[in-house]
């Protein structure tokens, strides 16, 4: 309720964030601001012995984000939106300033220069008020810090390895992200914790106020303020929609940014108890998802129309070079064009359209971590069953095709083609992940049920030179398995093994995974299928299941960020969470169960029998 006023003043203005993170994205949502995201496009690489202290480099880096996108923004619409909002946290140890660790090693050497130290969390913040003047952008900037120390426990190398080997170090600055595990890591907080997450929310309050409203004037009624939080009638005054009191002279003493003067403060109506009577929020994030299937059509229009393969190999084009490429209108490719911009996947340019990094790996077919496979299977047999959900809610059907493994005869070789192009995509991304969420070196032979194309086999005999995998898949899977690349060269140590999951029995092995499954199995056929496991299991055995973290998780723990369609791919049952399945395989004999989070997006369970 602190922010009411605040919020109020901003409530008329187009405020846009310009970070992906999702963290300062929830931070900020939760104290009731609206706005936009656009993740800022500006390539931190500043020179970091340029600046004085570690402060100067995050404030700068901050504005520098911000920046970047009011002007793009105002490129593309000749209309820049009200206030930006930049953000850059970094972690600084005697001098020195941690941000993203590029790789294990590096977020190893960071860990191990924070164990038992404390060391300063700078978060640069700026925010750009823009308006227009004689045609041309016009911006003015008020950046601020905030510094928090924390101190580390003394960490052992195993629990180092264990905490980088989860993923979470990857996308943190100084390795670790103190809302979840890494939390585990910290012996004590002096500060503002919510800087550590990511953004000073209490210093920002501080910040709008004196934007909005400015010094008070002499001998003015204040409010006594407990702690560092600022006074509620130092915001009182802030709102134009609730009002700025009555007296004249205090409603002019400040200027809105740009110069422009505020607006005439409108009468407020309270009840008998001379409560404010506030009107509800907008509901934005309801109008966001009635709206959202538009942007995800568009994405997989886009990849059925090889644009994001025409920009790869020849990119920048403008919209009429791109339009004859794939053989469509000129008006329609501009403005498919413009549609994958404003989401990210493209650049707009003086020279034309190009990809982005991040469009040329996975949206192009020819990617090497390519998802096109996958968004093909969304535009196809996914999109057209969800057209008709209403008849599948009424009959109690599926709510999509359902899955090869479980109905192979139901599948014409065009569709099981279409369903493996979509697995293996989805396999390469996390192959890597799942290999190394654990010590698998114990094991000798592992057998992947349904391990359709054999992506993840073959990067498990690359991690672990004793390791022999055996892909047991129905046969007209491996019959077409040839025709997938896997990274990596062919293998004297894979060997594929046909059978059907529901009746055949299972190739013996010391390790058994499912991966990607069982999300869409019922519960029945999840506990026969793990009980026949469970059965083939010797002691010593164990049993490697992954699957993708259920959103839920993704908000208590901040550790899994990925889209809302994906937490039910098959049949919009609830998602199965690690705990589920550490009872499941507990009650099947399993002793000792782990559970682990792979790159922020996938659980990943290993239970072992106890050895004899």
């Amino acid at each position: 309720m602190l922010l009411c006023p605040v919020i109020g003043k901003l409530q008329h203005k187009r405020v846009v964030l310009a970070s992906s993170s999702p963290r300062r994205r929830e931070i900020l949502s939760n104290a009731g601001l609206r706005f936009e995201v656009v993740p800022s496009r500006f390539k931190e690489k500043l020179h970091k012995a340029s600046f004085a202290t570690p402060q100067a480099y995050a404030v700068e880096t901050a504005k520098q984000k911000a920046l970047e996108v009011a002007d793009r923004m105002y490129q593309k619409d000749l209309r820049a939106p009200d206030v930006v909002i930049g953000a850059d946290t970094i972690v600084a140890v005697g001098g020195l300033i941690l941000e993203k660790p590029v790789d294990k090693q590096d977020a190893y050497r960071m860990l191990s220069r924070l164990s038992g130290k404390e060391h300063s969390v700078f978060t640069g913040v700026a925010i750009v008020h823009c308006c227009t003047k004689d045609g041309q952008l016009d911006t003015e900037v008020s950046e601020f810090y905030e510094e928090t120390t924390v101190k580390f426990s003394e960490l052992s190398e195993e629990m180092l390895w264990e905490y980088i080997d989860s993923g979470e170090p990857m996308d943190k600055a100084g390795g670790y992200g103190i809302q979840a595990l890494g939390g585990m890591l910290v012996e004590y907080v002096r500060g503002d914790f919510l800087n550590v997450v990511g953004f000073p929310l209490n210093r920002f309050c501080k910040e709008l106020a004196h934007l909005y409203h400015g010094p008070r004037a002499h001998g003015a009624p204040r409010q006594v303020q407990h702690d560092s939080i600022p006074a509620v009638d130092t915001f009182e005054d802030l709102s134009d929609a609730e009002g700025g009191g009555s007296d004249p002279a205090r409603a002019n003493e400040g200027l809105e940014p740009c110069g422009a003067q505020p607006q005439a403060p409108r009468p407020r109506e309270a009840d008998l108890n001379g409560v404010t009577d506030s009107q509800p929020p907008l509901p934005v994030g309801l109008l966001e998802l009635m709206d959202g299937f538009k942007a995800s059509k568009a994405l997989l229009t886009a990849c059925k129309l090889q644009v994001f393969d025409v920009l790869k190999e020849r990119g920048p084009l403008a919209a009429a070079d791109v339009a004859r490429e794939i053989g469509a209108s000129v008006g329609g490719t501009a403005r498919l064009l413009d549609v994958c911009a404003a989401l990210g996947l493209l650049d707009k340019s003086d020279r034309g359209y190009s990809n982005t990094e991040m469009a040329s790996l996975h949206l192009a077919s020819d990617g090497e971590q390519s998802l096109h496979g996958l968004a093909a299977y969304h535009d196809g047999p996914v999109w057209g069953a969800f057209t008709h959900l209403g008849w599948a809610v009424r009959e109690g059907a599926a709510w999509t095709p359902e899955p090869l493994p479980q109905a192979p005869h139901k599948w014409s070789t065009e569709a099981t083609l279409q369903f493996m192009r979509a697995s293996h995509g989805l396999s390469k991304l996390t192959a890597q992940h799942v290999a190394t969420a654990f010590d698998l070196s114990p094991f000798t032979s592992a057998c992947h049920l349904g391990g359709c194309t054999g992506a993840l086999a073959h990067k498990l005999v690359q991690e672990y030179p004793r390791l022999q995998v055996t892909i047991f898949a129905l046969p007209e899977v491996i019959k077409l398995a040839g025709d997938f690349e896997t990274n990596a060269r062919p293998s004297e140590r894979v060997h594929f093994v046909p059978g059907d999951l529901s009746s055949d029995s299972l190739p013996p092995a010391d390790l058994y995974i499912v991966c990607s499954l069982l999300h869409d199995w019922p519960d029945d056929r999840l506990h026969g299928l793990l009980s026949r496991v469970s059965g083939c299991c010797k002691p010593g055995a164990g049993l490697l299941l992954a699957e993708l973290a259920p959103a839920e998780e993704e908000d208590a723990s901040g550790a899994a960020r990925r889209p809302p369609g994906l937490r039910a791919l098959g049949v919009g049952r609830p998602p199965r969470n690690p705990g589920q399945y550490q009872r499941l395989l507990q009650r099947l004999g399993f002793q000792d169960v782990q559970a682990a989070c792979a790159a922020g997006l996938l659980h990943v369970v290993l239970g072992t029998r106890a050895p004899p």
